[in-house]
């Protein structure tokens, strides 16, 4: 016996370890919708239109916040409701998600990318992700008071 512990990996490759987070239908569009459209109630993924239903939202939020990528909020004027917003881990995705962006926009003629958000993206990426970060930065430290 080696006594390595034995990994709950599947493998040590940091692709396969991120799809194991990642990799699903739905993970992605959620960390996209809370980038690049602001959502932060349940609700509102429910309604933008991609089809998850209630319990695979359920199941997707709970596993991202397992993760760490997405924190999770009392709601500041519904008790019954939850804000959700990328943790630190879930920021850190932002480069990843413009570059995904771009690939899907060159590859996909009939995107619905808007143009100008497109420019800004092929021309300033880094610009764009830092300006991202910095206000989902803030959002996440004004809600942990």
């Amino acid at each position: 016996m080696s006594g390595k512990k034995k990994s709950p990996r599947r493998s040590d490759c940091p692709i396969a370890n991120a799809l194991d987070v990642l990799g699903d239908r739905w993970s992605l569009l959620i960390v996209r919708d809370l980038v690049f459209r602001g959502f932060r109630e349940f609700g509102q993924f429910l309604g933008a239109g991609e089809g998850i239903s209630t319990n695979i939202l359920t199941e997707r939020l709970e596993r991202l916040q397992c993760a760490g990528i997405v924190a999770r909020f009392d709601h500041a004027t519904d008790g019954k409701k939850y804000v959700y917003l990328l943790a630190e881990k879930g920021i850190d995705l932002i480069p990843l998600l413009i570059e995904l962006v771009l690939w899907g926009a060159k590859y996909t003629p009939d995107h619905a990318a808007p143009a100008a958000v497109l420019r800004e993206m092929q021309s300033h990426p880094e610009k764009m992700a830092g300006r991202l970060r910095t206000a989902l930065l803030r959002e996440l430290e004004a809600a942990r008071r």
